[in-house]
């Protein structure tokens, strides 16, 4: 059986940012970036992803926070 090989799929307006220091996993829901902290991430955290993407919506809540995609252009 042939092993494969998963790569991690970062959106190219993503990478190379800074999460904040407690983040535990950045995962994928559809579109969306969900990072995920083992406590809580508190509003400063919630503001240093605001900062580093000013036209995204950042939404907090606890333990998670949540990057939504750009809304798609019409044609």
């Amino acid at each position: 059986m042939a092993r494969e090989t998963l790569a991690i799929r970062v959106p190219e307006d993503l990478a190379g940012l800074v999460w904040p220091v407690c983040t535990q996993s950045a995962s994928f829901i559809a579109d969306a970036m969900v990072l995920t902290c083992a406590t809580d991430f508190d509003p400063d955290h919630a503001e240093q992803v605001r900062r580093q993407l000013p036209t995204r919506h950042v939404t907090w809540d606890g333990d998670a926070i949540t990057i939504w995609p750009r809304p798609k252009e019409s044609q």
